[in-house]
Parts: structure tokens; C-alpha cells; sequence
């Protein structure tokens, strides 16, 4: 590690160095990944060919490659991106080509949106989730400092994952956007700047005390000597046409602008030297074309000259003006319009014809792009379009869902995966804050007051001596799961085996967040090892001092669903849903309570899996509600088999709330 610099301008807080002066190393923690779902084609790509059955495995089956022929399938990765960051390097340090993060600079607004309730156009306001909110914490906790330590740390890493041709675009506000250039500086380098560039997202912003503030501010960083860089033209201006197009061709019918028919000279000129109807280019010029060229454009009538003697111009009319090659302001991009098709409910969500000015001016088509706060997934989805391989990876688990539902929108979409991080690593519990203002910093202290204060809350007596089991309620025994990380099935997996070692064959586990994967699956493992599983919420109210003191605690069990199987001898099945519940419906807030008329108003997307293998859930069927389409199908396309035998059918439902709840089916046909 090396020490302060004092040679070098740097951007200094506190945190950044140790007492020593030495650097604080960013973590680098290699995690495994974990397929969750599998998609190998987009509804609307599979509505469009109804009429032929495909074959759901043989691309998935492929060993994956670094083209879409080798057998690539783009990733949608939900987690920290920190970890996720830190985990892609082991395969993809110096693979990925473009990189686009719109990090959060809006403070309040880092993880607000809307979400529609049932088949209402109604919609209420998403509370953040437990890990959103330590994230927002561990990002705005100290203000600035945080915040710098924060993305300090995720463009370490990130600059590492991009080629050697790779290029950054980093999104900011001017709140931050002065820092953000000298960190970028730092770790990119001062001679890798490319750009700054405005972007007028607004027209107009009412501030009665100073000027309206109405743009963000994009940087471009390159990574090594070269970058890709593809010409791309701004929408022409009406305020250019108008001043610049002050001449009218009356053979053609149509205005025009003159252009330069000189250029500078290179060397001794060679054959663009000569007289052109009496005039000669300047001693230091040459004339940009042949002489032929200009025999050409003279008797097309392309040349315009001066009433006075002087330099002849060549006519560029207004029909062939494609606009203005790409400017660091950007005025022509406007922001999304509260009743645009593309609106999904994101404060921040940004607009698909900015980021395809962006993808298209720094990648090519194969090429492989990222976006690590991914948000919605407005990159994701126009990198898809635009035949770009693509890695998004965001902390909302609903930030994720819609983008999986905004992907399977599109035409022909590529086979994409849905990842979790397999396993969290419990040294990353920082400061919790549980019904009082104090965070606690991680000490074995903090980390015995935490699970004695969820335990106390559960009426659950500690338990000592064993590793993954922290309590005792009556019989059963308790696990409970970090504040900052989802409950993994290995996690699961690692407590049934100690309460098998111990003969006790009753688990609760408590959770705030749920790795996306199959719990009723998890249930029947435990149920073959002997062991009686049953997986709780632990509701938000434990962060509120006042719920605590009057006791108004209640761990609720996770959704579940009841489906019917029909069955033909034509080797065919449908699947229909017949209910869903989520109980203690008293805990979900009020204001969605009375928005829900029927159980299926909680479903927000369902799928099936036809011939799952316990592994990863491959989708066979999906159907989902947009917020052009809120109607929700509750029975399935009829699925046909090859052959008789038996097979495992798995049922996934989404609810409103971005929780997934699975449920397994053996049937023979």
C-alpha cells in the first residue's frame, strides 16, 4: 500500500486513509454465483411463433462462450454491487467494453418508486427494504465522506473489469458532480478524461432563490490509450436550421447552408493544389477535393460562389442535414414524460434514447456492456436492443423484477439469468440500528445484541455452543439471518444439518430478506432429513421504538399458493391458479390493504417451469401485468411433452411487493 502522495492534487475524507497514512485497500471478495431463473425467450418472441414448440434446454445446455453463437446468456444480477463488482473480476476483469452507472445523487429518492396494485391503474409508494436502507445509510451516513468512500470503492473495481478499449460513463448531479470528477481523476487518471457532458433534463425548474437547476452531468472516462468511439449525430436544431440555412436554391426548391470546400495543408499539397475559376487556395491550405470532384459538383449545380470574389462554398441542403455531430451538451434528450410508455414508476429512472447515445457512441454490436446500478434496467434494455451482450446488477429485488418483466417485452430478446450472490459473507454486517438511534459498529458485542434482541422479540430463549442456530422456542430451534444479506439456501441448508447432528427436528429460520430461489423446495429437503422447516418475516416493525415497546411484533410465515394440474393423454398439462396467500395480511400497510379487491390483486408476475431438474428454474410459461396491460392470466398455455413419464412441475409467483414464492408439483402424464 502505498502512502499520501504529497506531489499530486487528491481529493481527501476522513476514512480514506489509515492512521499510518496508508491507503485503505477496497475489499475484494471473490462470491460464487447462483442461477436462479433461466430465461431462453421473451413472450413476446414466443407469442409470435405459437405455432412451433421450442426447446427450452438446448441453448441453456450450451457451454457458455463470449458471443451469443458460443453460447453467451446476458446476466441480471441482484445484490450488493460492491460484492457483485468484486465477483464478476475472477471471469470478466478486462472483458467488459462499456460501462454506465447512474449512481445514487438524489438524496431521499435512491430507492423510491411506485408500484401498481392489481388491476387498478391505483399505485401506492414501495417502502425500501431492510438492505436498502443500511445501503442508504452506509451511502449517506456521513454525508460526502460516505458517499465518496462509497463510490470510491465501486470504481476502484469497476475500472478494473473494463478492456483495454473500454470506456465509463458516470451520471451524476451537480450536487456532487465536482467530487465525483476529481475521484474519477484519481482513479482513472487526468489524461483518461474524454468528456464532460450536460444534459438538460429538464426544461425549466422553478427555485425562487437562485437559478433554476435543470441539468445533470455525465463524465467519460477511457481506460487505456484507445476507446471505441462510433460517430453519432444530435437531432438537427431548429435554432441552427434557421440561422445557418440562410440560403435558398431556386433549381432544387430548398434552403441550404455552405460548407467549406478548403482544408489545411499536409505537406506539399500534392493534386488538390490548384486554380479554381481564379482563385487559389491560401498559401497554408489546400482544396479539399480533386479537381475533378469540383468539375462534379459545378455542373450539379452544388457549388455556391460569392457575389464578391472569394472562396466558392459547397451547398449542404437542408434534406441532407442529418444533424450535428455529437456535442458535450445535450439539449435534444428530453426527460421521460409522466405519461410516456417507457415510465415504470423510478424517480430516477432515466430515458431509453439517452442511453442509446451512449451505447452507440462507445460500443459495437456483440460487444460486451454493463450496468452496475442498474435500476430499472433502461441500459439493459437498450443494450438488448441494440444487439450488445449486457451484465445489470441491482440492489432492489424489484428493481430486478421489473427489469426482467421489461426485458421479456422485447422482441426476440436474448437468453438472459436471473443471479444471486450463492453465498454472503457475514463480516459484512455493519451498523444496525433496532429500536433505538444507536448503530453499532460490528464487534461480537453488536453481533450477540442483535440476535438477543430478534430472539427476545420472537419470545426465543439464546441458545450457546452451536453455529448456526442462535435460539430456542420451545421445541424448535431458531436461525436467524444477517440485516444486510438475504437468507441463502445455504445458509438454510447449513442449520437443518446442525439440527439433524443435534436431534432436534423442529427449525424456525427469521429473516428480513429471501434469497429468490424455491422455499417450498427448501421445506421438502428439510422434510426428507427429518426436519421441520418453517421460514418467517421479520416484519420492519422492529426498527420502530414505539411498535417495540407496546409489543406489536408479529413474524409473519411467507406466501403461499394453491394450483390445479390438468392432465390429458395427449402427454399434455396446464397449470391454473387457485389462490394465494400472504398471511397476516394486518402487517401489510393499510393503504395497499384497501387497494387489493381479490387474492390475485397481490400477483404481479407468474411462471412455470415445466421439467425442473432441481437446479435452476428454467421458465417455460410466463405472464405478468404491464402498466399498459394490468389484466393477469390465472391459467396457462397448454404445455406438450415428448414422452410419458414423470416430471416435476414448479410454480413461480412474484407479488406486488417483489417477494417470489415457489411451489413444486411432481406429476405423471
Amino acid at each position: 500500500m502505498s502512502k499520501i502522495d504529497v506531489t499530486k492534487t487528491e481529493l481527501i475524507w476522513p476514512g480514506k486513509y489509515n492512521d499510518d497514512g496508508t491507503r485503505k485497500e477496497v475489499p475484494r471478495v471473490s462470491l460464487p454465483f447462483q442461477i436462479i431463473e433461466t430465461i431462453n425467450e421473451s413472450r413476446a418472441t414466443r407469442e409470435a411463433s405459437k405455432a412451433e414448440t421450442p426447446s427450452l434446454f438446448d441453448f441453456y445446455q450450451a457451454k457458455e462462450g463470449d458471443t451469443f453463437e458460443a453460447g453467451w446468456r446476458n446476466k441480471l444480477i441482484w445484490g450488493d454491487n460492491l460484492l457483485v463488482t468484486g465477483s464478476l473480476l475472477e471471469k470478466f476483469a478486462g472483458k467488459i467494453d462499456l460501462i454506465y452507472i447512474d449512481p445514487p445523487f438524489a438524496v431521499g429518492a435512491d430507492f423510491a418508486f411506485r408500484a401498481a396494485v392489481g388491476e387498478s391503474e391505483v399505485e401506492v409508494d414501495k417502502e425500501p427494504s431492510a438492505i436498502e436502507a443500511k445501503a442508504y445509510r452506509d451511502t449517506w451516513g456521513r454525508g460526502y465522506d460516505s458517499y465518496l468512500e462509497m463510490l470510491s470503492r465501486r470504481l476502484t473495481l469497476m475500472r478494473e473489469l473494463l478492456s483495454e478499449n473500454g470506456t465509463i460513463y458516470v451520471h451524476v448531479g451537480p450536487t456532487v458532480s465536482h467530487y465525483v470528477r476529481v475521484l474519477l481523476e484519481e482513479i482513472f487518471g487526468s489524461s483518461q478524461f474524454v468528456n464532460e457532458v450536460i444534459w438538460r433534463r429538464a426544461f425549466a425548474h422553478n427555485d425562487p432563490s437562485r437559478c433554476g437547476q435543470i441539468h445533470d452531468t455525465i463524465f467519460i472516462f477511457q481506460k487505456g490509450e484507445r476507446r471505441t468511439w462510433n460517430t453519432v449525430y444530435q437531432e438537427p436544431s431548429k435554432d441552427y436550421v434557421e440561422q445557418f440555412f440562410d440560403q435558398y436554391d431556386d433549381v432544387r426548391k430548398e434552403r441550404y447552408n455552405r460548407l467549406p470546400m478548403d482544408a489545411p495543408r499536409h505537406g506539399d499539397g500534392g493534386n488538390l493544389i490548384y486554380e479554381w475559376k481564379g482563385v487559389w487556395p491560401a498559401p497554408n491550405r489546400t482544396w479539399a477535393y480533386v479537381k475533378e470532384k469540383m468539375q462534379e459538383f459545378d455542373r450539379e449545380g452544388r457549388i455556391h460562389y460569392p457575389k464578391t470574389r472569394g472562396m466558392p462554398r459547397l451547398k449542404r441542403y437542408e434534406s441532407e442535414y442529418e444533424g450535428t455531430v455529437l456535442q458535450d451538451i445535450w439539449i435534444d434528450v428530453n426527460k421521460i414524460h409522466n405519461q410516456s410508455q417507457e415510465l415504470l414508476g423510478y424517480s430516477t429512472q432515466k430515458p431509453e434514447v439517452l442511453l442509446d447515445r451512449i451505447i452507440r457512441s462507445s460500443s459495437n454490436p456483440g460487444e460486451l456492456v454493463a450496468d452496475l446500478f442498474s435500476g430499472s434496467g433502461t441500459t439493459l434494455a437498450v443494450a438488448e436492443k441494440l444487439g450488445r451482450r449486457w451484465i445489470g446488477c441491482d440492489l432492489g429485488r424489484w428493481g430486478i423484477h421489473v427489469s426482467r418483466k421489461r426485458l421479456l417485452e422485447i422482441d426476440k430478446c436474448k437468453p438472459f439469468e436471473v443471479l444471486n450472490l450463492g453465498r454472503y459473507e457475514r463480516q459484512y454486517w455493519q451498523g444496525v440500528t433496532f429500536g433505538d438511534a444507536k448503530s453499532k459498529p460490528l464487534t461480537e458485542k453488536a453481533l450477540y445484541e442483535y440476535l438477543a434482541f430478534i430472539l427476545k422479540l420472537y419470545g426465543a430463549q439464546p441458545l450457546a455452543g452451536m453455529t448456526h442456530l442462535h435460539g430456542r422456542k420451545g421445541k424448535a430451534l431458531v436461525h436467524i439471518g444477517a440485516v444486510d444479506a438475504p437468507v441463502t439456501i445455504d445458509e438454510i441448508n447449513s442449520a437443518i444439518a446442525e439440527c439433524v447432528e443435534v436431534k432436534q427436528p423442529d427449525l424456525h429460520v427469521l429473516g428480513w430478506e429471501w434469497e429468490m430461489g424455491l422455499y417450498d423446495l427448501m421445506v421438502a429437503e428439510a422434510k426428507k432429513r427429518g426436519v421441520r422447516l418453517l421460514l418467517l418475516q421479520i416484519p420492519r416493525e422492529v426498527m420502530e421504538q414505539q411498535a417495540v415497546d407496546k409489543g406489536d411484533i408479529q413474524f409473519f410465515e411467507l406466501a403461499y399458493l394453491d394450483v390445479e394440474i390438468k392432465k390429458t393423454k395427449k402427454l399434455t398439462a396446464t397449470v391454473a391458479l387457485k389462490e394465494f396467500v400472504i398471511p397476516s395480511t394486518e402487517l401489510i400497510p393499510e393503504d395497499v390493504r384497501k387497494k387489493v379487491k381479490k387474492w390475485s390483486d397481490y400477483i404481479d408476475y407468474w411462471a412455470v417451469d415445466w421439467d425442473f431438474h432441481n437446479d435452476t428454474f428454467m421458465q417455460g410459461w410466463v405472464t405478468y401485468r404491464t402498466r399498459q396491460d394490468r389484466t393477469l392470466a390465472l391459467s396457462s398455455d397448454q404445455h406438450a411433452y415428448d414422452k410419458s413419464g414423470k416430471y416435476r412441475i414448479v410454480v413461480k409467483v412474484i407479488d406486488i411487493f417483489g417477494n417470489d414464492t415457489s411451489q413444486a408439483f411432481n406429476v405423471e402424464v
